[in-house]
């Protein structure tokens, strides 16, 4: 297994399958949203994609780097306690890492030069936190999966 997230997830020769799986975790997630919230989550969702088709793919791989260094911290204590399920590891730290997440996208989304990003983003975030929250087993899994694989 590898020591760090960098070498799991931005290896260049791994890198497109991470991208792709963060992708599906993202469809996934949006997929499971119910309830007003979730009807809000999917229609922002879908207004991202159809703004820029092939957005989600670029955001993700975009991201990688600084998500990856967000949770770089997590990982090597996790690794540290010699844990086996990153995504259990995390939803135990699951404020920290959420506000270590969100910190990349806010800060992206401030920096956006596209009113129309920054204007979705904005009625996302409120429900951000949670809904990151909620993902971080899938995002635990999926790293366990990629760093079994190294």
């Amino acid at each position: 297994m590898a020591d760090t997230l960098k070498e799991i997830l931005l290896d260049s020769s791994r890198r497109p399958a991470v991208v792709s799986d963060f992708e599906g975790l993202v469809d996934a997630e949006v997929s499971d949203k119910g309830g007003v919230s979730g009807a809000v989550v999917k229609t922002g969702f879908a207004a991202v994609k159809k703004i820029k088709p092939g957005i989600i793919p670029a955001a993700v791989d975009t991201l990688l780097d600084d998500f990856t260094g967000a949770l770089e911290p997590f990982y090597g204590d996790y690794k540290a306690k010699g844990g086996n399920d990153f995504g259990a590891y995390l939803v135990g730290r699951s404020d920290e890492a959420s506000d270590a997440l969100l910190s990349v996208t806010d800060s992206r989304a401030e920096k956006s030069s596209r009113d129309s990003i920054k204007k979705v983003y904005s009625k996302l975030r409120p429900n951000g936190k949670k809904n990151v929250e909620e993902a971080l087993p899938r995002l635990g899994q999926l790293i366990d999966k990629h760093a079994a694989s190294v």
